[in-house]
């Protein structure tokens, strides 16, 4: 790609984005290296305006890397149930603590040093450096690789090496040397409003007279896509185990194992079938008081698989024998405990609260 090309490239978009950029999102405002990373991370396969409410509550609660750090995981958890991907919070949460004992509280300024964190690729490291510190670093998020895809005719999955290596060597040369941070948005902006996934609005691009995808009518094409995979479908059998204590009711929930789905999150026992859960209730917590009822099912999706979820709902002894402890306690409905959910545990503990 010739310089010239590269400097049009960065000159139009700049000049886009002073008219119609994003300008007064929160992490826009006093944009500390600290706000930029936990906005980016949120940003990750989320889109804006479902990340705005989650983002303020978060850096209100946790206004510094120290004050995350210090958090335990639980509440960390609590403040991202129900924007999902919660391996980001854990990431975040694990980075913090690294920052805090490797770096002395300061977010450090090497891209290598970021890449090293849990949870910050190299794109994700080019954000931070560019929009807190202005460093000229490329980035190549979804938005990005869209673009640049089309406006350059980069063709083939932009997730293979080959493609992604042309991307990458794209990205790098439009990145001008002034003004990185208003680029890093403005390329951000456009993939995001306007060159959308689909029905791009190419009459508002300033790209569009140079645009091969424009020009070709390949917007449909690029970037070229993944090979699509059938979805595998899984079954679970969720143990809702009731007391009432003092006249308050409350669930069993069980902390999830770090890896896996919902890692770190609070849900009911998960089991194979009906006749598992009803065992594992009779050796742990004792002889149901009442037949056992299933619920209406419960389906969510997953990234890779679906997942219906058989809710078994069954009225165990007062003195049943479970006692809170680090990965079990009993869910109070009328003091609800701060911890990490998964949202359609959410919306299942809302039903049984009211039924």
């Amino acid at each position: 790609m010739r310089a010239d090309e590269a400097e049009r490239f960065a000159d139009r978009l700049l000049r886009w984005f002073d008219r119609h950029g994003r300008k007064k999102l929160p992490w826009q405002r006093d944009p500390t290296a600290y706000r930029v990373w936990v906005s980016e991370v949120m940003l990750q396969q989320t889109q804006v305006v479902a990340v705005i409410p989650y983002f303020e509550r978060f850096v209100g609660r946790f206004a510094a890397v120290p004050a995350l750090a210090e958090a335990a995981l639980d509440e960390v958890l609590h403040l991202w149930t129900g924007l999902g991907y919660y391996a980001r919070a854990r990431h975040l949460h694990a980075a913090a603590r690294i920052v805090v004992s490797r770096h002395g509280g300061v977010i450090p300024q090497a891209i290598e040093a970021l890449c090293a964190l849990p949870g910050i690729g190299r794109s994700t490291a080019g954000a931070i450096l560019a929009l807190a510190h202005g460093q000229r670093q490329p980035i190549l998020d979804g938005n990005v690789k869209r673009v640049l895809a089309r406006v350059f005719g980069i063709d083939g999955n932009p997730n293979s090496a080959r493609v992604l290596s042309a991307l990458w060597a794209q990205a790098e040369a439009c990145t001008p040397g002034v003004r990185v941070a208003a680029y890093t948005q403005a390329i951000m902006d456009l993939g995001a409003t306007v060159c959308t996934r689909s029905r791009p609005a190419c009459g508002e691009c300033p790209m569009q007279s140079d645009c091969i995808a424009a020009r070709a009518g390949r917007q449909a094409e690029l970037p070229g896509r993944t090979r699509k995979r059938v979805r595998p479908a899984r079954e679970t059998t969720l143990l809702i185990a009731e007391i009432v204590r003092g006249g308050e009711a409350a669930v069993l929930l069980e902390r999830r194992p770090a890896a896996g789905i919902w890692g770190g999150l609070w849900s009911p026992p998960q089991f194979d079938s009906a006749a598992a859960a009803l065992d594992w209730c009779r050796r742990e917590i004792g002889e149901p008081e009442s037949q056992a009822a299933p619920l209406a099912p419960i389906d969510h999706a997953f990234t890779h698989f679906d997942l219906r979820m058989t809710p078994l709902r069954v009225r165990c002894a007062i003195g049943a024998s479970v006692n809170d402890r680090d990965d079990r306690l009993w869910y109070l409905f009328g003091a609800p405990p701060r911890i990490g959910l998964p949202q359609p545990i959410v919306q299942l503990l809302e039903r049984l609260g009211t039924a």
